[in-house]
């Protein structure tokens, strides 16, 4: 090789690496849990369990505003329980996707004397629940000025609603015309509040309850009922018997956006799991296959976000847990946990941290 074709050789040589695209890390908040474990425990099980999240890396989690418990009369706040719980997250360095739901019985659309969630009677009321949420812990919150010596870690993105695609949290039976009008009249309050706040659909389950639909048809229908302006992030609970199943589902949800003309929409993957024990179930895996799919599922993902437009993954969930009110059932989903009821770790927690370590 001639001394000048060397010198072009290198030069090309530079140019290439140059012009590759970097690979953006994968930012922290990137991974995280459903752990209402944390809410609801003492001072002291909340910061050691926070702690031993963030230790492996978890640096998000999606906790429930119930609503009715924050509002308790009309227009009066009270923010003692979630100023505690939003001082001991920051403290560990872990952000929060507040799912705002449940609506107090003044807000409510029918009687609450059922244990059942209802949609507020007017949807505009969940936009000023919203913007109230915003005033006291988004960027520019009353509780970040109260609290200087804080880490800040304000919310910046809010979920509206969770699963109206099925009954459980739907009553009237699932509509996506009437959801696209409660994300549209949600939307409006928060981004009145906070204008740059991301919106995020309710997290979306591909489940039997929905029928005779199903959630593909429900987000179609979103879509074409308007609601595309509304939200800058779908989120699904894409549950699949294998890593396999749940990737073609994230796939599918990918292309109905395309489709739809809202490629700039991300999508969230706010619910994803399987029990290792409990009910028979298409998502039980056992020990070692609920620690496989975990292994298998989390590096796919990473290595898909750029193509899927993946916004972050959160498990569901970081601890098993027991029988609730009404009908104390058991159910697959109460064996997902990365630790056991008693709180020893499963296989599952291992192949958590390790996938979320092979990720960064």
């Amino acid at each position: 090789m001639t001394f000048r074709k060397l010198i072009i050789g290198l030069a090309a040589g530079v140019f290439l690496t140059s012009a590759a695209p970097a690979h953006a890390a994968v930012p922290k908040d990137f991974f995280g849990v459903v752990t209402e474990d944390v809410f609801s425990g003492n001072a002291a099980y909340r910061d050691g369990t926070l702690a031993q999240q963030s230790s492996i890396g978890v640096g998000l989690i999606r906790q429930t505003f119930h609503w009715k418990q924050i509002e308790t009369s009309r227009g009066h706040y009270d923010w003692s329980a979630y100023d505690a719980y939003m001082a001991a997250t920051a403290s560990h360095g872990i952000r929060v996707l507040p799912i705002l739901f449940d609506p107090p019985a003044f807000r409510a659309k029918v009687s609450r004397k059922t244990s059942a969630t209802y949609p507020p009677r007017r949807y505009a009321d969940l936009g000023t629940f919203g913007a109230a949420v915003v005033r006291r812990y988004g960027p520019n919150g009353s509780f970040w000025s109260q609290n200087p010596g804080l880490p800040r870690l304000p919310i910046t993105a809010y979920q509206i609603w969770n699963e109206p695609n099925i009954p459980a949290y739907w009553p009237s039976g699932p509509n996506p015309r009437q959801y696209a009008r409660l994300l549209k009249a949600a939307a409006r309050g928060i981004r009145g509040a906070d204008r740059r706040a991301e919106i995020v659909t309710a997290g979306m389950p591909d489940s039997h309850l929905s029928r005779p639909g199903d959630v593909f048809a429900f987000v179609k229908s979103l879509l074409r009922a308007g609601a595309r302006g509304s939200f800058n992030t779908l989120a699904v609970n894409p549950y699949g018997k294998t890593s396999g199943q749940l990737l073609g589902k994230i796939q599918r949800f990918r292309s109905i956006l395309n489709r739809g003309h809202d490629r700039s929409a991300k999508i969230w993957v706010t619910e994803f799991g399987w029990s290792d024990v409990g009910p028979a179930s298409s998502f039980r895996a056992g020990s070692a296959g609920q620690a496989r799919q975990i292994r298998h599922t989390i590096p796919a993902l990473v290595k898909r976000r750029g193509r899927l437009h993946l916004r972050g993954l959160v498990y569901f969930s970081w601890r098993d847990g027991a029988p609730y009110p009404p009908l104390f059932k058991d159910f697959w989903g109460l064996h997902t946990g990365l630790l056991r009821k008693n709180g020893s770790p499963k296989p599952a927690f291992a192949a958590f941290k390790a996938a979320i370590a092979s990720s960064r």
